[in-house]
């Protein structure tokens, strides 16, 4: 009976791991042409400040989740949302630029 329990819990284990990292890769894949496309043409004409802000605070909180988890740290929801937190911190910094130095 244990060494079910004890297979089936590897098992999880692995499912949980694997969906980690797809999870990551999707979230990656998906912000970062966004982001990349912003940077190289600092047009952020349709971007909402609140919504680059709330992204930032939100993968920040995340990363810091995933930096203190015990009893391991969970290093894809660490570095996904270090790349987004990165992402969203630099568009924010255009978005501001853009919209309160370079119109006035």
């Amino acid at each position: 009976m244990t060494v079910c329990y004890k297979t089936k819990n590897m098992e999880q284990s692995t499912l949980y791991t694997i969906c980690g990292y797809v999870a990551s890769i999707g979230l990656i894949l998906g912000y970062l042409p966004q982001a990349i496309e912003t940077i190289r043409t600092r047009n952020t004409d349709g971007i909402a400040l609140p919504t680059f802000l709330m992204m930032a605070v939100g993968a920040f909180a995340f990363m810091l989740q995933g930096l203190l988890h015990k009893p391991n740290i969970i290093w894809s929801m660490f570095i996904t949302n270090a790349v987004t937190c990165l992402c969203s911190c630099i568009v924010f910094g255009i978005k501001i630029h853009n919209d309160y130095f370079r119109k006035k």
